[in-house]
């Protein structure tokens, strides 16, 4: 498909319906959202698209093509995913000190780059993500014009839209942040957060 007005417009149209999608990148920024406000979810979301963006460079070098030809690492990449997501969940629903919940470890608060860094790791080890990235992104590339002008636009045309959307779970999960911090509201909360983890990552296990 040549890289037209209508290429694009379209590109962002399905870019935005699966950001809107509930998956393991909405239901942790939900997580956090609800457990601590929408600013912690904001790193999560940053978190998310800088993964997305490294995705957008790997599919312009064919590595991500390569990534999914190999059986073997594409399935190494899936289960390390899963098996992180399950471990955070776990650790909220059983009150062990995880990145989604309202405890502490070591008695210092987590650093929003700790938690930036678990989003990225959460979206680089999805495979659905991958999968999307090499089988939905040659569609929108025209092989005679030059790919790094296609792939800066489409980077674009993605990460801007699914801001504000992710955003918007986000604050929206906020709303209830004001009772989640209240002492007897955490456990509850911990145990939903966990819950939408441990979801996530049995939605990346069944890919």
């Amino acid at each position: 498909m040549a890289m037209t007005m209508q290429s694009w417009l379209l590109f962002t149209a399905t870019e935005a319906a699966l950001s809107l999608s509930p998956g393991p990148a909405v239901m942790m920024v939900v997580a956090y959202g609800i457990s601590r406000g929408w600013r912690t979810s904001l790193f999560v979301t940053l978190g998310i698209l800088s993964a997305n963006a490294l995705y957008f460079a790997l599919s312009a070098t064919g590595i991500g093509s390569l990534i999914l030809a190999s059986p073997t690492l594409f399935l190494a990449i899936k289960w390390l995913g899963a098996a992180y997501l399950v471990y955070l969940g776990l650790s909220a629903i059983f009150g062990r000190p995880s990145p989604i919940t309202l405890s502490r470890l070591e008695g210092k608060p987590l650093s929003g780059r700790q938690i930036y860094a678990g989003a990225v790791m959460l979206q680089l080890t999805n495979p659905k993500t991958l999968l999307m990235f090499v089988a939905i992104l040659p569609q929108f590339i025209d092989p005679s014009q030059p790919v790094g002008l296609q792939m800066s636009i489409l980077a674009a045309c993605s990460i801007i839209p699914e801001f504000f959307i992710l955003l918007g779970y986000g604050m929206l999960a906020s709303k209830a942040s004001h009772w989640a911090t209240q002492p007897k509201y955490s456990v509850i909360t911990e145990r939903i957060a966990g819950t939408l983890v441990l979801a996530a990552g049995v939605l990346v296990a069944a890919v």
